[in-house]
């Protein structure tokens, strides 16, 4: 009789919204790391109605629900990493804040407040509240331009501006923190990895013109999250989640999905991935 044997794959803790057209939020993440070999484990933080075409409102859940969820499911499966995205209640954010005093794993934070088509996701006293009591617990936080202009009341648009602003974005709490270039002006995209003590890591890459994007900061923080998880050191999350993210936008380039911003392609074979 064959014995029977068992394994165990990294577990990944995605904390976000709702997209029911499944390019961003939590089926984005979901998609991600389940490419990539690890298993998806979901708390929903709130329940925005959006399409490719935008978002058109946002639900929030009453904080017992979001409370309930995380319990019951790091009771039962206790992620490797946590990646948060949405956060909409400051009460979630206070639940939260004090279950990462005792969490052992890593912490990705991608830093959602104002979707693309110009919806407030985030209200203003849950951004206080996440700056002051979640960032000084993230492991690595993920703005765009237009979300660490946000935070550090400064405009960010070229590469000069993320270069001035690298150690202010330390300051903000988190042990380490990546620039995303995406919105660059220019045909070869800089990322910045900014840590504690240490030379600033840059990262580059083509720009790729595409209206399949919808989705492309849940995707890379998630798939940094992901190689956390499989062991990877944090540079090295980085970079390869900034590939797999650049090969996800590249072979969703000719895809026809809803009328407006389409998603990436999280279903391309990773394996094939191509070193920048």
């Amino acid at each position: 009789m064959k014995e029977k044997t068992s394994f165990r794959v990294p577990i990944v803790l995605s904390i976000a919204g709702f997209d029911g057209s499944a390019g961003a939020g939590i089926q984005a993440d979901n998609k991600t790391i389940g490419s990539l070999g690890c298993y998806a484990v979901n708390v929903l933080s709130a329940l925005p109605i959006q399409n490719s075409l935008g978002v058109k409102s946002v639900f929030a859940l009453p904080s017992a629900i979001f409370q309930q969820q995380l319990i019951s499911i790091v009771e039962d499966c206790y992620p490797d990493v946590i990646k948060i995205g949405m956060l909409y209640q400051a009460d979630d954010v206070a639940f939260l804040a004090e279950f990462l005093q005792d969490y052992q794993g890593k912490v990705v934070m991608d830093p959602v407040m104002i979707s693309s088509s110009g919806h407030r996701l985030m209200e203003e006293d849950c951004l206080m509240r996440v700056k002051q009591d979640i960032f000084p617990l993230v492991d690595l936080l993920t703005p765009n331009l237009p979300e660490i202009s946000y935070l550090l009341g400064e405009t960010v648009k070229e590469l000069a501006d993320m270069e001035s602003i690298s150690s202010a974005a330390l300051d903000l709490g988190a042990k380490a923190v990546l620039l995303k270039g995406g919105h660059l002006d220019l045909d070869v995209l800089s990322s910045m990895l900014v840590q504690k003590d240490k030379d600033v890591k840059i990262f580059e890459t083509e720009r790729i013109e595409s209206r399949n994007t919808h989705g492309t900061g849940c995707t890379l923080s998630s798939a940094i999250a992901s190689y956390l998880a499989l062991g990877e050191d944090l540079e090295t999350a980085c970079e390869k989640g900034i590939v797999y993210t650049h090969r996800a936008i590249a072979t969703a380039v000719d895809l026809e999905i809803g009328k407006g911003n389409g998603p990436l392609n999280h279903a391309f074979d990773p394996k094939k991935l191509i070193k920048i």
